[in-house]
């Protein structure tokens, strides 16, 4: 099953608020992962509970790609990427 991907109004703005190289990283690299294994990262709990988180480390520092999947339709929706400080404040905000 082949997923495609949608995006937040506000991720292409999040990426440009990290690193450069990461977020090319990001493009080429992490958000492949996640539409090839969209179930492969644990649902976050409580009222994110519909949304995945997926971490991965660049430089010493921890970065989150939170995304939900809409199976009927085939879509990985991303909300967010940001390190993880505040990450989930950030996305409780952006998701309300």
């Amino acid at each position: 099953m082949a997923f495609a991907d949608a995006f937040h109004p506000k991720f292409k703005s999040d990426l440009k608020k990290i690193d450069k190289s990461v977020a090319k990283e990001i493009k080429e690299k992490h958000l492949d992962i996640i539409l090839n294994d969209p179930m492969g990262n644990e649902p976050l709990k409580g009222k994110l509970s519909h949304i995945r988180s997926y971490h991965f480390q660049k430089n010493s520092t921890q970065y989150r790609i939170a995304y939900e999947v809409i199976e009927d339709e085939e879509i990985v929706f991303h909300y967010m990427v940001a390190t993880r400080e505040n990450f989930y404040k950030k996305l409780e905000i952006r998701t309300s």
